[in-house]
């Protein structure tokens, strides 16, 4: 991590490492707060849109990131892809801002889990997501 990410980080946080589509939209970092998850990103010119806020693609697309990594580890590590996502914009957010979010595992059965998260501003909520994965079993060789 690099002075200015930790300059624009509270203390504790770490870079979330990943190779795919995030890291063309990040930095994202994460933590685990008495057990639980975090995820955050501050918020940065390319993240913005045409009226001046964050874009809602980018807050949905950490969502589902976020909510994703939290699924995985209640499905013991197994893949799992993302079958209903649903949104809610609640407030906007500016260049600047820290964005962050603490996914909430719902129910996990078999094949399934639910998870849901409000993505936040300080004490401002700015969309509530909530989703199904599937887990996927792997196909036996041969």
């Amino acid at each position: 991590m690099t002075d200015d990410e930790r300059a624009a980080f509270p203390e504790g946080w770490e870079v979330f490492t990943d190779p795919g589509f995030i890291s063309l939209v990040g930095p994202v970092y994460h933590r685990t707060v008495e057990g639980r998850q975090a995820f955050a990103f501050r918020a940065e010119a390319k993240h913005g849109n045409l009226v001046g806020t964050v874009h809602g693609g980018m807050l949905l697309t950490f969502a589902d990131r976020a909510l994703s990594i939290v699924v995985r580890d209640a499905a013991e590590g197994a893949r799992c892809v993302t079958v209903e996502m649903s949104s809610q914009f609640v407030g906007a957010a500016r260049t600047g801002d820290l964005i962050d979010v603490e996914p909430e595992i719902v129910r996990k059965t078999s094949s399934l889990v639910f998870v849901r998260g409000t993505l936040m501003s300080g004490d401002r909520p700015l969309a509530a997501a909530s989703g199904i994965w599937k887990i996927l079993k792997d196909k036996p060789a041969g």
